[in-house]
């Protein structure tokens, strides 16, 4: 974990060096639809959370640019048929994004991410234990940005690695997580 975000500040920095005029910095918020999906999850139901976090943009070429971010994620799911039954699932998760503009402003986007278990429980009881503290995934978005640093997103991310980390269990659960979000690139 400790080696791949070095990795990821490394390659932002060298990035930096290399188009600082260039690089805005910014910030984000929204709204996440999330769920886990895997073995036995038929009786799981979505939840909504929140999203919010620094983003920066560093441009490479005229139509690309890399992405990093470093957003607070709500996560989780709730049992169907009960009535406030949720695990909520808070992770800090830095995606990297590559994003391609297809004309001014609208882009499409894509990278993976790595995400960080911060808290997890199941209404006020702390179940953190019986998830992985460490999530792999992938992102799939689009994006619009107006020249004044307003900025619009929707992002599907794809859990790629287990979540599962109870004792004598084999079953495997993956995030996924629906995203629309709404940011400021400050200068």
């Amino acid at each position: 974990m400790k080696k791949i975000l070095v990795l990821a500040v490394l390659t932002v920095l060298g990035f930096t060096n290399a188009n600082a005029q260039k690089i805005k910095f910014g910030a984000k918020l929204g709204i996440n639809i999330s769920n886990i999906t895997g073995d036995n999850t038929s009786s799981l139901e979505p939840v909504s959370a929140f999203n919010f976090g620094l983003v920066t943009e560093i441009p490479i070429a005229k139509k690309f640019s890399f992405q990093p971010e470093l957003m607070l994620s709500g996560q989780g799911y709730s049992f169907k048929g009960s009535d406030g039954n949720i695990v909520g699932l808070n992770y800090l998760n830095v995606p990297l994004m590559a994003k391609y503009y297809l004309t001014k402003g609208l882009s499409l986007e894509a990278g993976p991410q790595i995400g960080y278990l911060l808290s997890a429980k199941n209404e006020s009881t702390n179940v953190k234990d019986a998830f992985k503290k460490v999530d792999f995934a992938a992102n799939l978005g689009i994006g619009y940005k107006l020249e004044n640093g307003l900025n619009f997103g929707a992002r599907y991310n794809f859990g790629l690695s287990n979540i599962n980390n109870l004792d004598n269990s084999s079953s495997k659960y993956r995030n996924e997580v629906f995203q629309v979000s709404v940011g400021y690139f400050f200068f």
